[in-house]
This record gives structure tokens, sequence and C-alpha cells, in this order.
């Protein structure tokens, strides 16, 4: 059903665009004179010789924000078409294509070029009555040119362009030519049933494929935001596809196979015939890990989840709630299920918001709200008020982690699983990965298992009376239990504060801090009926509210920056493809400031003497990830490893293989794999190459 509408609103978009295109016939002057999104030009790489195939160069110049679409666009957008103009005894041949890029808008999948492109085309020249530098040849081309907002059909007409004396475009063709997939000297087989295609292409076993994508130039005939799924056998690449379209079975397919990203891969056409089965998987490991293991994954990760210092006080005092309530079984079990149903349903609105926005098109993974300073900044007043709550600077008795029955319980799960997230990372890694590759359904099934997993514990003290008998019996000890669990608290509104002077500046932290503190007087005054106290919340957060927002300015990411240590440079991938190219050995990791275990990580691990001295021996380059504020690029290369967040550690060695390391470190693995590199030419300059 949901391919069927989406096949449906690629037809509509297509139907609409052909209209579109159809109207706009304006004249040859008016033509040549439109001001395009996508700029235009046709050019030869030599004069044309009869008898001899001359090659033509179509180079599209997207603007910035906008893009083009390959043959097949995929389920919305629309190919190029050409209408040659050329003297009769010529013969134009089929376009080809540089390898597309997968754009994925409100979950429709495009094949488009963001960045400028050539599309070249062989062209025969026979002979002819005049000499052919005499003779014209022309094209009027129409293509669509779309934002992520907007679409609009362009169209220009064009005459070739010769190279004129003196003038070399050879190394411009070789750098087109180089651009354009060889095709492949043997044909594959393909085998379509109703639920999916199966194409098999000879390809040598030793090619690597680090990220495989199949662009299938046939239309309609796959669904095209379906996972892939990749299997070798020996010299055999099986590619299997969802089916989606409305075509029948094709006498023939082709296509490209993409390698990686960095528009490597081949050209290919397949017959009917028979597929190989079996085979090893290759590319998206989250995808074969079973659904039992992503669940336990899930499961786990939740239970390990009520042990962090932002999540365990909550846990603590609520179950003494249950303590209070005596052998009241009953309310135990509401008190149970109304706080497993706040946490899961907190989780499941983060994942399912998640969700809906990676399918809008934006580059976010999960603890996405910590990005948000206001967000931040909410939970941070949050923090300060339960901390002075518990540390007994003032009394609010309808707290929810403090109060018994339904409500409060159902409150206080919503908090805790708010509140856990930043700490999801190193324990459900893979699940989070998968959640972003599976069905819909499915990965909402994994947000409700991880918040299972943080419920479980006050869910069985709910239901197990053997386990609230195990509960202390109340008395006064339990006044002093509150005001020691307000130190974790304390703890993690102090790591809020840091974290909040990162987004939004120290200024605005300071200003937040106050600002929580004279609300919390005003509130603590209203509760306990102290004038005084509302009076000084009121006057002095009419103070800090505009002075807060006046100094809110999220502080500019440097180029490069130090840890204690480390001197690094920030994550850009086309350096650290410049870097590999040079053999240059690199570690990169992609961490935040909210981020418990990558604080962690990079203080019992990163950060040490001995690191770095391994590090400078062997001309180890360094690269660091923030992903404290929404990066895009960063959000793109964790999304492409399966990765839903953050830590994430990769060691690239000097002869070009990856190695993705555990998320939680030791010193010990990154020495030794730093002292298992090749000496530098030059062991006293370890500073990575431009």
């Amino acid at each position: 059903m949901q391919a069927s509408s989406l096949n449906l609103f690629r037809y509509l978009a297509t139907l609409f665009a052909m209209l579109c295109l159809a109207a706009a016939t304006p004249s040859a002057a008016q033509v040549a004179q439109q001001d395009n999104y996508i700029d235009a030009s046709l050019i030869a790489d030599s004069r044309p010789v009869q008898g001899e195939t001359m090659w033509l160069a179509l180079r599209f110049s997207p603007r910035d924000g906008w893009h083009g679409y390959w043959s097949n666009p995929g389920e919305a957008g629309l190919g190029m078409e050409l209408d040659w103009d050329v003297p009769p005894h010529w013969s134009v041949g089929e376009p080809q294509y540089p390898v597309p890029h997968v754009l994925t808008f409100f979950g429709i999948a495009n094949h488009a070029y963001k960045d400028d492109y050539a599309v070249l085309i062989p062209v025969e020249v026979g002979r002819a009555d005049v000499p052919p530098t005499l003779l014209p040849a022309t094209v009027s081309a129409r293509w669509l040119a779309c934002s992520d907002e907007l679409c609009v059909p362009e169209q220009a007409r064009l005459e070739v362009r010769y190279p004129t004396a003196g003038e070399a475009l050879r190394a411009q063709f070789d750098e087109y030519r180089a651009a354009i997939p060889p095709m492949i000297d043997q044909e594959g087989d393909f085998a379509l049933s109703d639920t999916a295609l199966r194409v098999a292409i000879p390809l040598p076993q030793a090619t690597e494929l680090p990220q495989p994508h199949l662009f299938l130039g046939t239309l309609d005939t796959v669904d095209y935001s379906a996972p892939q799924r990749f299997y070798r056998d020996g010299d055999m690449l099986v590619v299997e596809i969802d089916r989606g379209g409305l075509r029948p079975t094709p006498d023939a397919i082709s296509g490209i196979l993409a390698f990686d990203d960095e528009g490597n891969g081949v050209r290919f056409t397949a017959l009917p015939g028979d597929v190989p089965t079996g085979g090893a998987r290759i590319g998206n490991p989250a995808l074969d890990t079973p659904l039992v293991l992503l669940l336990g994954g899930a499961l786990l990760g939740g239970l390990i989840l009520n042990l962090m210092p932002c999540v365990f006080p909550i846990l603590s005092l609520k179950a003494l709630t249950l303590a209070r309530a005596g052998g009241d079984g009953r309310q135990a079990r509401c008190e149970g299920l109304a706080y497993t149903a706040g946490v899961v349903i907190a989780c499941l609105a983060l994942g399912g918001l998640l969700l809906a926005l990676r399918a809008g098109g934006e580059q976010v993974g999960w603890a996405f709200q910590l990005q948000q300073p206001l967000v931040v900044a909410g939970l941070l007043a949050l923090a300060m008020w339960i901390t002075a709550n518990l540390a007994g600077l003032y009394e609010i008795p309808s707290l929810p982690i403090r109060s018994r029955g339904e409500g409060g319980a159902f409150a206080t799960g919503l908090l805790a699983a708010v509140v856990a997230t930043p700490c999801t990372g190193p324990f459900m890694a893979a699940a989070l990965g998968a959640a972003l590759l599976l069905d819909w359904w499915l990965a909402l099934l994994l947000f409700a298992t991880l918040g299972l997993g943080l419920a479980l514990p006050f869910l069985l003290l709910g239901f197990v009376p053997a386990l609230r008998r195990l509960l202390p019996k109340p008395g006064p000890w339990m006044e002093t239990f509150r005001k020691v669990m307000a130190v974790p608290m304390g703890l993690t509104a102090l790591a809020l504060v840091w974290l909040l002077s990162q987004l939004g500046g120290t200024p605005f932290a300071v200003a937040t801090v106050f600002l929580a503190g004279f609300t919390a007087l005003f509130f603590g005054g209203l509760l306990m009926r102290h004038k005084l106290a509302m009076l000084q919340g009121v006057v002095l957060a009419l103070v800090t509210i505009p002075f807060a927002l006046y100094n809110y300015e999220p502080p500019k990411a440097d180029d490069a920056a130090e840890t204690s240590i480390h001197s690094f440079s920030s994550f850009d991938e086309t350096r650290l493809q410049r870097i590999r190219t040079h053999g240059t050995p690199i570690f990169v990791w992609f961490t935040a400031d909210w981020c418990l275990t990558c604080k962690v990580n990079e203080r019992v691990a990163i950060e040490r003497e001995v690191v770095l001295r391994a590090f400078r021996e062997k001309g180890v380059a360094t690269m660091r990830g923030d992903w404290t504020r929404r990066d895009p690029e960063i959000s793109r290369f964790l999304a492409e490893r399966e990765m839903a967040g953050v830590p994430l550690y990769l060691w690239y060695a000097a002869d070009g293989s990856m190695e993705q390391l555990p998320q939680i470190l030791t010193s010990d693995m990154l020495v030794n794999r730093a002292m298992a590199q090749p000496d530098p030419p030059d062991i006293t300059h370890a500073s990575p190459p431009d």
C-alpha cells in the first residue's frame, strides 16, 4: 500500500511537470535569454571530421540548493528530454550520465545531481555535401530543476560550440569521461517476481563496495526508497530490491551500480535468467541482525539507563513512594503501569518525531532535541527545580517523583525518558542504527522496547510483591536519602549548564540559571504562601528574561580545536579523503557535549599522554566531529554508517583500510593500532597533509 501511494505520487508529479514543460514554449529568443536555476552549455571535444565519432558534453551547473535529475529520476521528478537538429547524415547516440546520488525528501527517493555535472553524447559524423565545420548542430533541451521546496521546468536551445584554434578541451573532456562509469563487458541476469527484483551482476570479488547502491534505469519497476540487499557469490554480485511500479516485466534492464558515494561505479545491462540465491551479505550490517537481537539490545539498553545519574534519583525516589504505600498491591500495580506508559509514550514520541524529520529530509539523529538550546534550557530549569526540592530548599508536595497516584507516576515516566536520551548511544547503537533503515512500524517497536527496558524495574516493583518487600521500611532515613539524591541530580544540572554554554553562549547559560532559580522562588513561595519569595521571583525574572533572550547567540564552531592534550581538525569529509590518499593513518571520532559516554571515552582513552606519544611517533592524524549542535554533514555521515547517534570511532590505517572501533574505548586500543602503522617519512612531522 505504501509503495502504491508513492508510485501514484510519482505519476502525478511527473504528469504535472510534463504539462508545465509543454506549456512553457516561448520563442527561440526567449529560450536563449531564460534565467535558469541550472545553467546549461554544449561543447564538443573536437571539430567534426567526416566518418569519425565526435563527443559532445552537455554541461549543467545547478545553483546552490538546486539539483537536476538522472535519466530515471526516481519516485518524483522528470528526466531530461533532448530534441536534436543535426545534419541528415549525422547520428546522435544515447546520453551517458555520471553516477547520480540519492536525495530523499519527505520519504521520496530521487536520483539527482546537486553539483556541476556533464552528460556525454556520442555523434557519428557522416558524409555531407559541405564541410562539417560549416554545418550547425543544435539541441532543444528540457529538464526539471528542483530545490527542497520548489520545482521549475526549464529549457534552452543550445548550439554546439567547437574548440577554436589553440583551445585545449582535452583536459575537461578527460574529467568528464572519468566521471562516466564504465560499461561491464558481460551481461548480467535478472528475475522479477511479484515482491522483488533480483539482479546478478558479474563483478570481481576483489572489488570494494563500501556503500553500494543500484540505480535502475528501467522505469517503474522497483520501490526506490526500499532498502537494497547485496550478496556476494564469488565473482557475482546479487542485488535484491522490493518490487514497485506498474510496469510489466521488461525484456531487459540496465542501470548503474554505485560502489560508494564518491561517484565510483559501473554501468550494466541484464537479461531475464537464473539469479543465484544465498551468498555472503554485504552492506547495511544492521539489517542483518535478527530482530529479536535488536529488541534485546534495546531492552538491555533501557535497563542500563536506570543507572545513569540523571535517571537513578528519579527511579529511586519513585520507588520509595511504593514503600510508603505499604501493602497496597493494587495501587502499586496501577502506578507501575502508569509509569511504564509515560516512559513508552515519551520514547515513541521522540522516535516518531525523529523518523518524521528524517523522512522530511532533515539530517537528525537520536537525542536531537539536546541540540536545541531552548530545549536544554528547559531541562536545566527542571533539573534545578528538582535538585532544590530534593535538597530541601523549598517544598513542592505535588512533585511527580515524590507523589503517589497514577498521574504522578505517568509524569515521572515522561521525565525519565526525556532526560535519559543522551545516554542511549553506547548500549543500543545497533538497534537505533537499524531503526533508521527498517520499516517505520519496526522502528517504533524498537523505540517502544527501549522505553519498556527503562520502565521495567519500576514495573516489576509494582507487580512483584516480593520485590516490594525488599524495600526498606519508611522512616526518618528517607529524608536523608532524599537529600543525598540531590547530589547526582545537581551534577546533572551542572552538566546541562556547561552544555547550554556551548550551545547558546555563557551569558545565556548564566541567565537561564538565574531565571530558573528565581522562578523556583516564585512558585515555591506561591505553594508555601511566602509572599516575599514570590515578589523576589517576579522582579528578578522580569530582569533576567530580557537579558537571556538578548544574549542568546549560538557560538560558531572553529575550524580547528584542542582537547587537553590533542590538537585536531574539525570533521570535513573532503579533507578526510585527501588525507587518506596520502597514505596517512587517521583517527576520526564523533562526539557531543551532551553525550556522557563520549566525554568518559575522551577522558580515559583519547586524551592520554601515552596515546599522544604513539600518534606523534607514527604520524597519525586526528579529526573530530562535534555533533553538539546540528550539523547536516555529520548527520549524513552517521546515517550512511547506520548510526543513529554518537559516539562513533573510526580508524583509517595507512594501507587504506577502515575499522569501526567499539563505543567503549581504552587507550590500549588506540596505542596498539598506532604502533602497528609504518614509520612516516619524517617522524618529527605529524601534522596531516592539506
